[in-house]
């Protein structure tokens, strides 16, 4: 089976890619059937931004995409930067300073309160227009300095236990991340579904 990946992030396509192999899905990333294509991501959910993405270029491609509307959640800033996570402190800036921003912010919350999650939500729609959701959610900790070479966007600062995302290999962040879960969910639901 193949399925168009309706996203530019490498990062995700990576994702995609490692933890579909194993169930024989072949992903395509938008760059290779539609790069010119652009979604404007106006939901206020991740729900309803991953539909966006997927739908439209199922409507430019008439074939299966899956798509994902992910961001960082943290609890001392009343949820934020949440489904505005890529576009916090501007769309263009760096990541390395998106981090320096949201750590600046949380430089007086204490240990206790850095709570916070990552959350994924992946919408699947087939050739046929049958769309399929889920949700994967990953809780952990925002560190107070970045951490590890691997992974991308705040995947230093986030931290399970005593190591950050990015300090993870990728079998091991595969294994408790929030896409990882949602992604392992979708295929247990598309072996139904075909």
């Amino acid at each position: 089976m193949k399925v168009v990946a309706a996203t530019g992030n490498k990062g995700k396509i990576r994702e995609f890619t490692r933890i579909f192999a194993p169930f024989g899905i072949e992903v395509i990333s938008q760059s290779q059937v539609c790069p010119e294509l652009e979604v404007e991501e106006n939901g206020t959910t991740f729900e309803e931004n991953s539909f966006l993405k997927a739908n439209a270029v199922h409507q430019h491609t008439k074939t299966a995409v899956v798509a994902d509307d992910s961001g960082l959640c943290v609890d001392a800033l009343g949820g934020a930067p949440g489904v505005y996570s890529a576009r916090y402190a501007g769309e263009d800036t760096p990541y390395p300073e998106k981090i320096r921003l949201l750590l600046e912010e949380l430089k007086d919350i204490p240990d206790e309160k850095r709570t916070a999650r990552f959350v994924a939500h992946i919408c699947f729609i087939d050739e046929n227009s049958n769309r399929i959701d889920v949700e994967g959610v990953c809780e952990g900790n925002i560190g107070y300095e970045p951490k590890g070479e691997n992974g991308f966007g705040y995947d230093p600062i986030f931290m399970v236990g005593e190591k950050s995302f990015s300090e993870l290999s990728d079998e091991e962040k595969d294994q408790c991340s929030h896409r990882g879960k949602a992604l392992r969910e979708l295929t247990k639901r598309l072996g139904q579904h075909l």
